[in-house]
């Protein structure tokens, strides 16, 4: 199954901004691929981002990633945080929200395709022209 990381930071950001309340994304900064502005990191490795309506433009959160642009010290910078990436998502005015633990990326899939479990359990072949027969399972 994919990871319900994505699907839990959109309904809480939805939540949050329902409430009319600001948003923010707590990231960790050094995970591979996240692009933000280095100067606003933390000591821990971590930034945390204001991503209501607001305050970012062109705001995209899917299965993968948060992508949006923002202006830090009145430049505009373009974001990108990929899910696994994320720390946890709140409300700036009473820190309610939730928290992730920290994932790692993904790896990227091997070569000759995904492994899968293969069942051995054949139906019985049935005589020439004999009905197949159904049990009733309560």
């Amino acid at each position: 199954m994919t990871s319900s990381k994505p699907y839990l930071i959109k309904a809480h950001y939805q939540w949050i901004v329902d409430n009319d309340c600001t948003p923010y994304l707590a990231v960790d900064a050094y995970s591979k691929g996240v692009s933000v502005p280095q100067q606003y990191v933390n000591k821990d490795g971590q930034i945390v981002l204001n991503i209501s309506p607001s305050a970012v433009v062109g705001l995209d959160m899917d299965l993968e990633a948060i992508s949006f642009s923002a202006r830090f010290g009145g430049v505009p910078i373009s974001i990108y945080v990929p899910a696994y990436a994320v720390l946890g998502i709140y409300a700036k005015e009473n820190g309610r929200g939730m928290m992730f633990d920290l994932e790692k990326p993904p790896e990227p899939p091997k070569p000759g395709g995904e492994l899968r479990s293969v069942s051995t359990n054949k139906p019985k072949p049935t005589a020439q022209g004999a009905k197949p027969s159904l049990k009733i399972i309560k």
